[in-house]
Formats: C-alpha cells, structure tokens, sequence
C-alpha cells in the first residue's frame, strides 16, 4: 500500500452516532474526519437536538439523520440511510450513554432493574446491535469504535451506575474483536478523560471530577475534544491496520497514575 494513504482518511466513508452539540466527543470525530476528506452521516437525538446541532454539522457537509436507539426501528434505519448513500462503510463511532438521572445519581445498589436495562440498552447493547447492522455493508473491512471512560475499571466517585455499564460496554469491543475479525473489522474502545459534553454534565459533582483528573494527569491538563477525535481518526487509518480489541486512553496520562 501506498505509504501516503496509510494516515489518510481520504474517500472513507462512515456513521457516527451521537452528536448533541459542538462539544460532543462526536462531533469532533465527525467534523474532524471531514476535514481529513471522510464522507459522514452522523446522528442526532430527535428535532429537539437538531436545532442544536445542525448548525455546525451543515456548513461542513455532514448528513445528519435523527435517531433514538431506543424507538424501534431507528438504528436500523440510519444504517439503511448510510449505506444507500455510500455504498459501503469503512468506519462506525458510537458516542452513546445514557442512565435515568435517579439511577446515575444514586447508589448502585440501589439502582432499579429497569434503569439498569436501560442504560445498558442504551449505552452497551447498542454497539453490538450497530456492529451486526453495519458488518455486511463493510467489504474492505474497516474499524467499529466505541466511547468508555477510566470508571469501568476503576472506582470513579460519583461515577455510579455508569462504570458497570462501561466495564460491559469493554467487555463487548473484545468480543465484537473476536466475532468480526474475519471480515477485517477491527474494534476499539476509545477511553477519553473527562471533558464537559452534555452527557457527562449528568453526572454529579461532575467538576469535582475533572479537577481531580487534571491535578493527577502527567501532562497537568485535561484532553482536549480535538485529541479525542485525532486517536478515533488513527483508529480508523489503514495505519491502524494491526490493531484490534483494545482499551485505548486519550486522558493526559490519568489511567497510570493509579
């Protein structure tokens, strides 16, 4: 292969899920991929969260489709949407989370049933659903990236119910590794230290958290959105060719330091 198309994402194309405003990890992938020559369908939540985010998606040529997960029948539809545009895919970045705030602020063992089922519906399952939805339309292969955070392994105060969501969420990428590499697709999950986007302001005392990310960070900052969407953009490279099944942190150095 050309060594020049190695660390290009020139004529990819791909489907990313989750953008609910310019600070979301997902539009940071979407916009900067558009700059680096990818074609994107990226999502949004329903027309609520358009009028928030078409403005940024539209001036750079990004196709934004409504879709629920959870409302039967849309997750399919935004994979038919894609691949009747593209032809194919080459990429899939899933940037999705979401627990009842009673759920996420209170206790794990005093979670209830259902907001457990559907926070995991919603955040975890869903990935693999869009795995199984988008492999057939993947010919050449390609990359499959999900979003975690650092409290799937670890205990995060305040963190909750979601890091026995993430740790499922890991836990499924090295299956769907498994499952998929046979048809060349390789799966990641991306692990970004905090950074405030809509869905981590659910999270409480979420300040708290942030000050204490940076003050443990090597680099003695947080990550910024821009270097998020730079390792998503790698993970999707023919450079990244090798490299499957992973937890990759892009957090200043914070997963180390304990």
């Amino acid at each position: 292969m050309n060594s020049t198309n190695l660390f290009s994402l020139a004529g990819k194309k791909g489907l990313i899920l989750g953008i609910a405003n310019d600070s979301s990890i997902a539009f940071g992938c979407a916009r900067l991929m558009r700059e680096m020559g990818a074609e994107v369908v990226a999502s949004c939540l329903n027309d609520k969260a358009r009028k928030f985010v078409e403005p940024h998606t539209q001036p750079l040529g990004i196709d934004l489709v409504n879709c629920d997960v959870e409302a039967e029948g849309e997750l399919e539809a935004i994979v038919q949407h894609a691949v009747q545009k593209f032809g194919k895919l080459d990429f899939v970045i899933h940037s999705i989370a979401w627990a009842p705030l009673q759920d996420l602020h209170g206790d794990v063992v005093d979670s209830s049933r259902e907001g457990f089922a559907r926070a995991v519906s919603v955040s975890c399952h869903s990935f693999a659903e869009l795995g199984k939805l988008c492999a057939p339309h993947m010919p050449d292969g390609g990359a499959m990236l999900a979003m975690t955070y650092l409290g799937s392994g670890e205990v995060v105060p305040h963190y909750g119910l979601m890091g026995p969501v993430k740790a499922a969420l890991e836990s499924v990428v090295r299956y769907m590794s498994l499952e998929l590499g046979s048809k060349n697709i390789r799966v990641h999950a991306v692990s970004p230290g905090p950074i405030l986007t809509r869905a981590a302001s659910g999270i409480a005392s979420f300040d708290e958290l942030m000050a204490t990310a940076q003050a443990k960070a090597p680099l003695q900052r947080l990550v910024k959105l821009d270097e998020i969407a730079q390792l998503s953009a790698f993970l999707c490279m023919e450079a990244a060719s090798g490299m499957t099944g992973q937890t990759i942190y892009v957090d200043a150095g914070v997963h180390a330091m304990d």
